[in-house]
């Protein structure tokens, strides 16, 4: 998923946002506050940005109740700006 705000700045934009958060390794305490690996906040052609993965059952109505089982998970990234947050 997108909000509007990346979804905006136009299509070259997009893919190297998509590109640096499909590549992004580089958990730490300023970019990955909880720990858990599924958000971090990058910065990305100047553009202050946070991504996040929610775990939902796979009716997508409720959260997962074993984030870690895929027949019981639906993961879904959400892209956006800092300011969107």
């Amino acid at each position: 998923m997108m909000t509007s705000g990346i979804n905006m700045l136009g299509s070259q934009t997009v893919a190297q946002i998509l590109a640096a958060v499909a590549s992004f390794d580089a958990f730490n305490g300023d970019n990955d506050p909880h720990g858990e690996h599924d958000c971090a906040i990058q910065k990305i052609d100047g553009r202050k940005i946070i991504w996040k993965i929610d775990y939902y059952d796979p009716s997508l109505r409720y959260h997962s109740e074993d984030p870690a089982d895929p027949s019981k998970t639906c993961r879904v990234l959400t892209v956006m700006l800092a300011h969107e947050y």
